[in-house]
């Protein structure tokens, strides 16, 4: 039978992703490389790009267009229009069909939607492309739609909080709420503008070799919208985001005429790591003193907990397990993740937590944590639903 849930909680009740139908691997994109420049032997910047490559330990990356035909003729990268136009259809029916699964899990119809919050970096044009996927779903026109920019890789737990804040304010005036989360990035589309500045420079550009496209999206509830019959997924126990002072320099990304160039310095997986203790430290102190929280499930140590880090690379994935001593086990769905498809930026996270409710029972708790330009970290503290079901 169903344990008993909180009105006053806050829960995830639907979680899907999609990924386009273009795979790649290194080989591949080595082979593109060539193809796009017959000449790279001479370019010091894709010499190191290729080397880099080679260590990711990525097996497969997915991407919204073929680039198996692109030829030398090529080179030259799409207009940020072009681009906006991919993004714009193919990027919105991807995320489109990750929204259409959640809700279907969540058992909620366009009706029930009552927000939706909605992250990308890949694209900037107006309307938001949430009015587009709200659009396709049919949702009513009184939704509350809210648009994230300018927070990268972080995005998707940026979103998920907005969305657990939204839902624990409707409490607050009594009101249900039902709100739709949806991330989607088209990275692959500013490819050739990545490969066109590290043809042109010696500077290392990691991006080209870590980033894939994707969209996931999550249905979050509150108590008073929640059906009797709905097992949550996750319930949200705390929630946070924090800058770390000094570091805005070390991860940004700068807008061309061909679309987005990323910048990031060797110290990003340093400084990403080193955010985690506080913030988690800080999370479980405010789940533990919290009149309002049972919170005999709740951590005292990273290694009670299962982990979504958000799979950004080797570097994060490898710094964040010895420094906090957890094993494979606990980040099973972040390396999953990170072998097969690479990083997908915001979405990332989201599927990274998707597809842990798919690899074995799992401890009671998890903690999700994402990091983006900022620098900045967002960091989640659940439950897990399968605590909600007694044996």
């Amino acid at each position: 039978m169903f344990r008993p849930v909180s009105t006053g909680g806050v829960y995830v009740t639907g979680l899907a992703h999609a990924y386009p139908q273009y795979a790649f691997g290194n080989n591949e994109f080595s082979d593109l490389i060539a193809r796009l420049y017959p000449h790279h032997s001479t370019s010091p910047g894709l010499q190191k790009l290729l080397r880099f490559s080679s260590k990711t330990k990525i097996d497969s990356r997915r991407a919204i267009t073929d680039s198996s035909n692109l030829t030398h003729a090529d080179a030259t990268p799409p207009t940020i229009d072009e681009l906006s136009r991919i993004f714009r259809t193919d990027g919105v029916a991807l995320a489109t069909s990750a929204s259409h699964q959640a809700m279907m899990e969540a058992g909620v119809s366009r009706a029930d939607i009552t927000h939706l919050v909605a992250v990308t970096c890949t694209d900037q044009g107006s309307p938001g492309y949430d009015l587009l996927v709200s659009e396709k779903l049919q949702l009513l026109p009184d939704v509350q739609r809210t648009l994230l920019h300018g927070v990268g890789c972080a995005g998707g737990l940026s979103a998920l909080r907005t969305a657990a804040n939204l839902a624990a304010a409707e409490l607050q005036r009594n009101r249900p709420a039902c709100i739709l989360v949806v991330a989607c990035e088209i990275c692959t589309i500013f490819l050739r503008a990545e490969l066109k500045a590290a043809s042109c420079d010696e500077s290392l550009h990691i991006a080209p070799a870590l980033f894939s496209d994707a969209a996931a999206a999550l249905v979050v509830c509150n108590g008073l919208a929640l059906d009797k019959n709905t097992m949550p997924i996750y319930e949200m126990e705390d929630w946070s985001s924090m800058v770390v002072p000094g570091t805005k320099e070390s991860l940004s990304y700068t807008i061309t005429n061909n679309g987005m160039i990323a910048s990031m310095t060797k110290d990003v997986p340093k400084i990403a790591i080193r955010a985690i203790t506080p913030m988690f430290e800080k999370l479980c102190g405010s789940a533990t003193i919290s009149d309002n929280r049972q919170s005999q499930h709740m951590p005292r140590t990273p290694s009670e907990s299962d982990w979504a880090i958000h799979p950004g690379g080797a570097a994060i994935l490898e710094g964040a397990q010895q420094t906090l001593h957890l094993t494979d086990d606990h980040i099973r769905a972040s390396l999953k993740v990170y072998k097969d498809y690479g990083n997908s930026s915001s979405a990332s996270v989201l599927i990274v937590l998707d597809k842990m409710r798919t690899m074995g029972r799992g401890r009671d708790t998890v903690v999700a944590t994402s990091f983006g330009p900022g620098m900045m970290i967002e960091m989640c503290l659940m439950k897990s639903g399968k605590i909600f079901c007694m044996s």
